[in-house]
């Protein structure tokens, strides 16, 4: 296992680029028999490796940081959508090239059977890498280590993924460093879970010593550790924390990107603004946008637009979540809140000023106070405007617990760059196939 693990990078790299030249080999296959005739000056020799190069760097580009290289860490289906989704980018730019050599709208057909034919490969690669991979990797043989709360709910989780990882033993801090220590030497791997920081530092060095491998559940202080710049003024080592949130330059340029898509959003989707709103003024003559005053940077207050998906007088009692099968939901809003379209309103929002596309869930207002609370720290994820999509949005649930919400938000605010909002972008695109990220509390949960 150990042996493995120090050449995943290699394995991963090599497994994508054996697939995305084999895509590639199709796409010019196909290229050279149905389009490069109809040029008026055809491509030979090197311009046509040329072409071929852009389209395989495209490809293994948009493959790599989407995530599909990681056929060790994610399910087929995942892999499956992340190549698509590249195929699919790196198709549309070659066939808008194309269009752009003819000066025509080029005959689409060819790129059907390339997209086609490299769907079907993909699905032998992933049957392929998916057995090799497991077979040179069995599941991880965990131990985990909780403290004052059982670590029930992080393996449940892991339990989900059992061809990956299996939780054989579990140990409370309480029993003492010696016999900890003990017990991690029977095990490669180890998760350390809600320890108090004096104990877990320990456990860290030990289990660095040696040689185990290393699952922690991060805490508040670890996000903003990990972000720290070093700072090497003197023979002491130092790094420090940032604590503003973005810089001016970030923010400049994440407001013009925000103005940009939200602009395009608005025209594209004009059509299906005009449908949806039909269709709910029509069930009930209700108003079609719903209203609630929410947060975003530094507190700010403002109202944030959604359709209207429950009845007009849904929260006459006073704010409630929506839970599993809510009565108050409406035919309509059903159908809208399963397409996720009912956000859509929040383009306007965007173009406002008041949100950006990326950035942190805009809670209610009596949600923060409630937050605030019982989580302190929760105020430090209003560093950034609140986001139409984001971290925690891509990576959690609805249902996700506010302080996991709150990690995930800070790791996006303390790790921000424009490239990471560009793939949480794309990203976004693969929830709106996944049925547990659209979960409302149980009721119990509620």
């Amino acid at each position: 296992m150990k042996k493995i693990e120090q050449y995943k990078t290699t394995v991963r790299f090599t497994a994508i680029t054996i697939l995305d030249l084999f895509l590639t080999a199709i796409y010019y296959f196909v290229w050279s028999v149905a389009y490069n005739p109809d040029f008026e000056h055809p491509y030979q020799g090197k311009g046509q490796l040329f072409l071929v190069f852009i389209y395989f760097a495209i490809l293994l580009v948009t493959s790599v940081i989407l995530g599909a290289s990681r056929i060790d860490e994610l399910r087929k289906s995942e892999i499956l959508f992340y190549e698509i989704f590249a195929m699919l980018f790196a198709n549309g730019i070659a066939y808008t090239q194309i269009c752009l050599v003819t000066a025509t709208l080029a005959n689409i057909i060819p790129i059907l059977y390339i997209l086609f034919a490299q769907i079907l490969v993909l699905i032998l690669w992933t049957e392929i890498s998916f057995y090799f991979v497991h077979r040179l990797n069995p599941p991880e043989k965990l131990l985990i280590i909780y403290g004052s709360h059982l670590a029930t709910e992080i393996v449940y989780k892991m339990s989900r993924l059992e061809d990956r990882f299996v939780i054989t033993e579990s140990a409370n801090v309480d029993v003492g460093f010696d016999e900890l220590s003990n017990t991690i030497d029977k095990f490669e791997s180890v998760i350390i879970c809600d320890v108090p920081a004096r104990m877990r530092n320990d456990l860290l060095k030990y289990c660095y010593q040696n040689n185990k491998s290393i699952y922690v559940i991060p805490k508040i202080s670890d996000i903003v550790i990990r972000s720290a710049a070093d700072i090497t003024y003197f023979d002491s080592p130092i790094i420090r924390c940032g604590s503003v949130g973005l810089s001016v330059e970030q923010r400049a340029i994440k407001r013009f990107v925000d103005v940009l898509f939200s602009s395009l959003a608005l025209i594209i989707f004009s059509p299906m603004f005009i449908i949806i709103s039909l269709a709910i003024k029509l069930y009930d003559g209700g108003p079609v946008f719903y209203k609630q005053r929410r947060c975003t940077r530094d507190m700010k207050p403002f109202d944030i637009l959604k359709f209207r998906s429950m009845i007009v007088d849904a929260e006459k009692n006073g704010p409630q979540p929506a839970v599993d099968n809510d009565s108050r939901i409406t035919p309509v809003g059903k159908i809208i809140r399963a397409l996720r379209v009912d956000e859509l309103p929040q383009i306007i929002n965007i173009l406002k000023g008041d949100m950006s596309i990326v950035g942190p869930r805009p809670e209610r207002i009596e949600h923060v106070e409630k937050y605030s609370e019982q989580i302190p720290e929760f105020v430090c994820r209003y560093k950034v405007k609140g986001g139409l999509t984001g971290y925690a949005q891509v990576y959690g649930k609805y249902n996700t617990s506010a302080y996991n919400k709150l990690k995930m938000d800070l790791i996006y605010i303390q790790n921000y760059s424009i490239a990471m909002d560009f793939k949480l972008m794309l990203m976004t695109l693969k929830i709106l196939f996944k049925k547990d990220s659209t979960e409302g509390f149980n009721k119990k949960g509620s």
